[in-house]
């Protein structure tokens, strides 16, 4: 017999060889029928495959992330067996599970998939799915796997087999179709009940530009056709609230082919509108004790081989410039940690000059394939709230917390209610991916382990997705409509300190090295800024909205006094216009909520007379007269409540 450990810490004895299906039917039916997968001992398995030591188990549904992963893995799968049948001699490449669904890359010779085949993938993936065919791991060796796939003349496949280990290679079989994967996936297709093929796209084998491309097919599947239409609805109100398309409505950017893809450019509303969230996060930061520093947009390429950047991002950067010296290179900014360290170095430091907080707006460049560039969350240029933290060991956990502090003053003024914390650590089993010592890995993630306990932050453990420099702690904030996005990120680094050769003289009159801290609270100003506009659907804060209101006069006789009012209301740091074009008062009010402008101040023969306004706010209909006086001390408290 052996022990299986529960979630719940119980601990149950079974015969050696019970799987997770076996599991779950011993504590309930119902439980077994939604089981996808099973995680052992922090390895999601697939549900069926035999257990053979004690271990810890969780058995994986719908309702767990790493059990959605398990079913869009397995619908990859499917749809691949659904393409083959399909359009016979299609090779294929690689088939993950992505964040909503999944997608492969195939190559179908001379032939295309356009939309009008969705529909024939999608009843065949269906048609697949009511034959519960079971998913069958099978290890085999280097050898099967390459005679296998050289019979079938997959030569993707048979790459990929080259660069794995013999004795680490599985086979899955559903059907007629054997694909290579380490899996895991579904006991069998059944699981399987709604399907919408979404797109389809080109990309380089391997992401590799000068590699053949390849076609890439998205999809989506679900336990229920319910949750596809949902799903379909998300959707649909996601397009209403798309950036890009809000974005050019509202006059906040564009983008030129004359200046080049992936490089935005801001409009005087957009512009203004980042201006005021850079000026808010200054204002914030001063508080803080942060100083602000400018660095070029250049570097020389040395400058990022000390730091690391170059060996990790070289393929992802602009090509080096050459100057008419021989052998001195440039590079556009990839990064701005490096420079932020040359600043700390350019005097001798003391431990009472720290902790040093140092902050720049600063511009950065990354050579974004063009297939991958999408609006303001995926460019070639982009503004980071960067700043560095340079302090003592002992001064690590304060300042942590100081920056966690910002970032909640952030997610109030913009009403972002709802998000979750995420520790990113390193692979203990992958450490060539990463830069630095065992020592100072194990330092940097004790220090942001105990800062999230201490702090009662719940935050969930990612095992791998560290930076290569150090552990990070990743805010994920909701959306309106239910969207996860990643906002705010806070790494501790002992690694730069090193590479850069950092110090400090401590009180014990002996150098010693500073802990680095980075954090963005916004990330970039561009990300930011989308995901800001898909969140509000445009209707910005009123302390941050590009127009915080509009004066309509009912009849052009009123313009005067709504000129008097404009400039009252100019006064207080109101910003607003006069609506005077010739239309009727309705149609301008209609306007104005089309605009997303947060309030509508009528004027007409009794405001002028009593020197007043009516009150109209966005989404809320007449609020009634007021002063101006009045209404101008509300939009300030309103303001204020948002931002202090």
């Amino acid at each position: 017999m052996i022990n299986i450990t529960l979630p719940d810490n119980s601990v149950r004895q079974y015969p050696e060889g019970v799987t997770g299906i076996d599991i779950a039917l011993s504590i309930s039916e119902g439980l077994a029928r939604n089981v996808l997968a099973a995680k052992v001992n922090d390895e999601v398995w697939d549900a069926t495959r035999p257990i053979n030591t004690d271990a810890s188990v969780k058995l994986l549904t719908w309702n767990d992330t790493e059990g959605k992963a398990a079913f869009w893995h397995s619908s990859a799968h499917i749809m691949a067996e659904a393409i083959e049948a399909l359009f016979p001699g299609t090779k294929f490449g690689i088939g993950p599970d992505i964040e909503n669904g999944f997608y492969y890359d195939i190559d179908l010779g001379n032939r295309v998939i356009t939309d009008s085949d969705f529909k024939a993938i999608e009843d065949k993936i269906i048609e697949l799915a009511r034959q519960e065919q079971k998913m069958i791991r099978k290890e085999v060796s280097k050898k099967e796997a390459i005679d296998f796939f050289t019979k079938k003349g997959d030569e993707y496949k048979l790459e990929l087999i080259n660069e794995l280990e013999d004795g680490q290679i599985t086979f899955y079989e559903s059907g007629s179709f054997t694909d290579l994967c380490r899996g895991p996936h579904l006991p069998h297709t059944g699981f399987i009940k709604a399907v919408k093929i979404m797109s389809v796209a080109g990309a380089y084998w391997r992401g590799d530009i000068k590699r053949k491309q390849l076609t890439r097919v998205y999809g989506i599947t679900f336990p229920k056709q319910k949750d596809l239409q949902d799903y379909l609805l998300l959707l649909e109100e996601a397009k209403k609230r798309d950036h890009r398309r809000l974005g050019k409505e509202l006059e906040l950017f564009t983008f030129s082919p004359n200046v080049g893809l992936g490089l935005p450019l801001w409009l005087p509303k957009g512009t203004a509108l980042r201006e005021r969230l850079e000026a808010f996060l200054k204002k914030v930061q001063r508080k803080a004790g942060y100083v602000q520093v400018m660095t070029p947009h250049i570097g020389d390429v040395n400058l990022y081989k000390t730091s690391g950047h170059f060996q990790k991002y070289g393929e992802d950067s602009f090509r080096p410039i050459s100057t008419p010296i021989e052998g001195e290179q440039f590079m556009l900014k990839p990064m701005n940690c490096p420079h932020h360290c040359e600043i700390y170095k350019s005097k001798p430091r003391s431990y009472k000059d720290l902790p040093l907080r140092m902050a720049e707006f600063g511009t950065v460049y990354r050579y974004e394939q063009s297939g991958e560039l999408h609006g303001l969350t995926r460019v070639r240029g982009f503004t980071q709230d960067d700043a560095h933290i340079f302090c003592t060991p002992d001064q690590v956990k304060a300042e942590f917390v100081g920056v966690i502090n910002i970032v909640m003053k952030i997610f109030k003024a913009l009403d972002f209610k709802e998000f979750t914390a995420q520790v990113s650590l390193r692979d203990p089993n992958n450490k060539e991916k990463y830069i630095g010592t065992d020592e100072n890995w194990e330092k940097a993630e004790q220090a942001i382990l105990e800062v999230t306990k201490e702090n009662n932050i719940d935050a969930v453990i990612e095992i791998g997705e560290a930076a290569f420099y150090g552990p990070k702690l990743d805010f994920m904030v909701r959306d309106a409509i239910g969207r996860k996005w990643q906002l705010g990120t806070i790494q501790v680094d002992y690694n730069l300190p090193e590479r850069f050769d950092m110090e400090y003289i401590g009180s014990d009159n002996q150098k010693h090295r500073p802990v680095m801290i980075h954090r963005a609270p916004f990330g970039s100003m561009e990300r930011f800024v989308a995901v800001l506009i898909e969140h509000c659907a445009g209707k910005f804060p009123l302390w941050l909205a590009p127009e915080q209101l509009t004066i309509i006069p009912i009849s052009e006789k009123y313009e005067i006094y709504a000129k008097k009012v404009l400039e009252l209301l100019n006064n207080y740091e109101i910003r607003c216009k006069i609506d005077n074009r010739s239309e009727k008062a309705g149609k301008k009010i209609r306007d104005a909520e089309l605009e997303r402008i947060p309030y509508m101040l009528i004027v007409g023969e009794k405001e002028e007379s009593d020197n007043t306004v009516s009150v109209r706010k966005q989404g809320h209909g007449d609020m009634g007269t007021y002063t101006i006086e009045a209404f101008a001390a509300m939009i300030n408290d309103e303001i204020n409540r948002m931002t202090e």
